[in-house]
């Protein structure tokens, strides 16, 4: 048996199709092009151009996982010793986000990844 025979197949984050080939991010090739343009074209507002780039990071390095129904997210710190819940909304349980003045780039990420078309 090869490694891809399990009675769980690999499905994109996004779209939620069967992958034929696993990828390090989760999203298979449609969804990260789509994912990649909503970041090109229609960057989250109110998010600085950085915190965008550390976005796609963070989604190209597979470091967000669907929680619920695409909506609520778990998300990587960025030395990866904390995992917080992030939703599509923007808010974020991580300190920047708790913070209300201060926006994360995990929000970002959930954004781009629920709004990408």
């Amino acid at each position: 048996m090869s490694a891809q025979d399990t009675s769980h197949p690999t499905r994109c984050l996004k779209c939620r199709r069967v992958l034929r080939k696993p990828s390090p991010d989760g999203l298979g090739p449609k969804c990260r092009r789509k994912v990649r343009r909503a970041a090109r074209l229609t960057p989250p507002p109110a998010y600085k151009a950085d915190q965008v780039a550390k976005a796609v990071e963070l989604l190209e390095m597979g470091g967000i996982v669907p929680l619920r129904s695409n909506r609520v997210y778990l998300v990587v710190s960025e030395d990866g010793t904390e995992i917080h819940r992030t939703a599509a909304t923007g808010q974020c349980n991580c300190p920047a986000g708790l913070r209300a003045k201060h926006l994360c780039y995990h929000g970002a990420a959930a954004i781009l990844l629920a709004t990408a078309a």
